[in-house]
């Protein structure tokens, strides 16, 4: 099953890397505080980002055994919506600004991650759409190992950029992440391609 964690960690780690308000609360702390309190950061968002990403999962697959038919609609709308993410990606500029004040008591930073993350719309939407329709690509027994590796994309990334960015500082700039967020354009748009060709696959035989 090491294709199938693997496919999850490359997904995992191509929807974190664009910058959102996740990111740029990892980062602005990075950029703010000491070495530790950066990691302690990260750490908290990789906690509500692994919660999230379990539940969205779980939540999109007890609908699917619940009414089996909705297979191929989440197949359908999911590959839509992850093109849909990919094509955005490639067409905006990143930017620095927008991240939550992280000048605040440690507690304050565990309820700040908390809303950038769990209170987020559109992240509990396009979580769900996209971990559901993977989901129904998925072989028997290939439920555990993708979620490990979408999981494990969550820890690496975010634990990486935080040390990243508290280690070279003013060097991170607008151009670098917008060319990440191209990349990472590129690679969804080829999932979501995927997602669509197993759809008509499955349809079509």
């Amino acid at each position: 099953m090491l294709p199938v964690f693997l496919q999850g960690l490359s997904l995992g780690l191509a929807f974190l890397a664009p910058i959102g308000m996740q990111n740029l609360f990892v980062i602005n702390s990075a950029l703010s505080h000491t070495f530790g309190r950066a990691l302690a950061t990260s750490l908290v968002v990789v906690f509500w980002d692994i919660s999230l990403g379990v539940t969205c999962f779980l939540g999109a697959g007890a609908l699917m055994d619940a009414f089996p038919w909705l297979k191929k609609i989440m197949l359908g709308l999911g590959g839509i919506l992850v093109i849909y993410i990919g094509i955005g990606l490639i067409r905006t500029e990143a930017s620095l600004d927008g991240g939550k004040d992280v000048n605040q008591p440690f507690l304050k930073i565990i309820a700040a991650a908390f809303v950038v993350t769990w209170l987020n719309p559109q992240a509990l939407i396009d979580g769900t759409m996209m971990l559901g329709a993977f989901r129904a690509t998925l072989p028997a027994g290939g439920d555990l190992p993708f979620i490990l590796g979408f999981t494990s994309a969550s820890f690496i990334w975010f634990n990486s950029l935080a040390i990243a960015s508290n280690l070279l500082g003013a060097k991170i700039n607008t151009r670098t992440l917008t060319w990440l967020n191209r990349l990472c354009g590129v690679v969804i748009i080829c999932y979501g391609a995927k997602l669509l060709f197993d759809l008509a696959r499955m349809i079509f035989g």
